[in-house]
């Protein structure tokens, strides 16, 4: 069996619970720096490039260097180590300099999830950076547990959708499958693109009395794959899954095996 909890700091591979980091680091004081969660299929890690994309995206945003070529030699050494299992690869670069690298057990999910609507504000010169500054998508989470729900979905107060805190919303509307347009201020999700590049999705702007009359709901994200919504603040959707839900689940798990040479579906 694989250790499913390595880390690797600045090259430096040990379990997790050995690992160590300075103190005194602004990625530790202020939330300084930018991360990427990746889904490992047989120690495989998913669109491993487009998350190392996104993550030097997210660091010339954030005005923050790394070493990329170094960091992906230091993912390869760990993920020699971690085996074939199944899990996550978490990435973390901060303004101290650190490279972070973590194997991580594959996060479980339940067949579906409920939402509870949270308002939220993005932080324009943030938008599209998944940055470690993250204490306000947790917290929105906690309001939505607190409400009764499982996840929140997050809306402006306009009272526009946008997104869960950690994945995409999708819905079906007047029989079309809509999600929220990246300009926004949602992220551009990796599995969000591959989701829209295999069904015909529109973009747009939308309020929440359009989610609320929805048929159907689904969220997707490379931890959760594609995962039901069962309601919204109470009220339950008319079909869970529904079809355009299964649609994705099956067009999801057939990217995962062509990408991957796996089935989806671990959680």
């Amino acid at each position: 069996m694989p250790a499913l909890e390595l880390s690797s700091v600045n090259g430096k591979i040990r379990p997790t619970a050995e690992a160590t980091v300075p103190l005194k680091d602004d990625g530790l004081y202020r939330g300084d720096g930018a991360f990427e969660v990746i889904r490992l299929y047989a120690g495989a890690p998913f669109a491993l490039a487009e998350h190392l994309d996104r993550l030097e995206r997210s660091a010339t945003s954030l005005r923050l260097e790394f070493d990329r070529r170094t960091l992906e030699t230091e993912i390869e050494a760990l993920l020699g180590e971690f085996g074939a299992g199944e899990g996550q690869l978490r990435l973390i670069i901060t303004r101290g300099g650190l490279r972070i690298a973590v194997t991580e057990p594959a996060t479980g999910h339940a067949e579906s999830v409920a939402l509870a609507s949270i308002t939220y504000t993005p932080t324009v010169i943030l938008n599209g950076v998944k940055s470690l500054s993250y204490a306000a998508n947790m917290q929105a989470t906690r309001l939505a547990k607190e409400a009764g729900a499982d996840e929140a979905v997050l809306v402006t107060p306009g009272g526009d959708i946008l997104e869960a805190p950690t994945s995409t919303l999708f819905w079906v509307s007047g029989g079309a499958l809509r999600t929220t347009r990246v300009g926004a201020g949602v992220l551009d999700s990796i599995t969000r693109n591959r989701v829209m590049a295999a069904l015909e999705v529109e973009e747009g702007h939308w309020p929440l009395e359009d989610l609320r009359g929805a048929s159907e709901a689904f969220l997707a994200s490379t931890v959760r794959e594609v995962q039901p919504v069962s309601s919204l603040d109470g009220a339950a959707f008319p079909a869970v899954p529904g079809p355009r839900t299964e649609e994705a689940e099956r067009a999801f798990a057939a990217v995962i095996e062509r990408e991957m040479g796996v089935g989806g579906g671990l959680g």
